[in-house]
């Protein structure tokens, strides 16, 4: 039986926290958790109130990947979920509302990802997303050189934008809005998508195409859609070494010249915590979120 942990009044069970997750790092299934009970502070503002879908790697980045969107089984009774509309008909997923809840969904071992809606209100988008993907031989430093283009043209309309790595190869863009459907919020996002294409036609393709891509960014504007979910921010991604999906300011975009300096691992994000708090804080203020022109 795995053992209990007492997290904030609830029994939590942690399991198997010596098996080693991340082989090139080194890295074990405990020191994932207590990295997520560590960042839990900025983490959870991004969670809460928003259906999750998992994507779990109980055996690490190199064993089997799969997608839980509804409420697994053996969820305890005591973690938030809640009815999400889907075109088949409504489902039930988790909502991460707590440290305890954080600290169970963590120990299935997965990357955490949210939609551009809350539970509450999934008829109104909060969130425009761009996810800025480099086809090779491009790579994170492209996808900054795009992300500046983006946030003047968004500025232009009233929208602040705000930039964090993927975790992967690339770069999300992510911004408050208000007022607006899910169809309507991509709407927008796919003519941003061809309006940067037309701009700057050496650097950006607004299509999934993979023979458009080699060399370019694919701004990918699709993600708004109601159905779509995004990596989370500040959650560690299933890849060969434990990146994280990191909070940037605009001047380390700006000085990006070389990809390594946009690969943020687990070790990396305590001291930026404390150094620059939550970036992504500002989204979380309704007076700032921006009405689509």
């Amino acid at each position: 039986m795995a053992p209990m942990t007492e997290v904030e009044g609830r029994r939590v069970a942690l399991s198997n926290l010596d098996k080693v997750l991340y082989p090139a790092a080194g890295l074990t299934k405990g020191e994932l958790l207590h990295y997520y009970a560590t960042t839990a502070r900025v983490l959870l503002p991004h969670l809460r109130d928003r259906p999750v879908s998992f994507l779990r790697y109980p055996d690490g980045p190199d064993g089997q990947l799969f997608f839980t969107k509804n409420v697994p089984p053996g969820t305890p009774d005591w973690v938030t979920t809640a009815d999400v509309p889907r075109s088949e008909g409504p489902a039930r997923m988790v909502l991460v509302q707590d440290l305890a809840s954080l600290m169970w969904a963590a120990n299935l071992v997965t990357e955490f990802h949210t939609h551009q809606w809350t539970a509450d209100d999934p008829d109104e988008a909060d969130r425009l997303v761009f996810d800025l993907d480099p086809g090779p031989p491009a790579t994170v430093v492209q996808c900054c050189e795009v992300a500046l283009w983006l946030r003047e043209r968004l500025a232009a309309d009233g929208i602040e934008a705000y930039a964090k790595t993927s975790g992967a190869k690339g770069l999300h863009l992510l911004a408050g809005v208000r007022g607006s459907s899910s169809e309507r919020v991509s709407e927008y996002a796919k003519a941003l998508a061809v309006e940067a294409e037309k701009a700057l036609p050496a650097l950006v393709v607004h299509r999934m195409t993979r023979s458009l891509r080699p060399g370019k960014v694919f701004v990918d504007w699709s993600q708004n859609a109601a159905r779509k979910t995004t990596a989370a921010p500040y959650t560690v991604r299933a890849r060969s070494v434990p990146a994280v999906s990191t909070p940037v300011t605009w001047d380390e975009v700006a000085g990006c010249g070389r990809a390594e300096q946009f690969v943020f691992r687990t070790g990396d994000l305590g001291p930026r915590v404390e150094d620059y708090g939550d970036l992504l804080a500002p989204l979380f203020d309704r007076r700032r979120a921006a009405k689509l022109p």
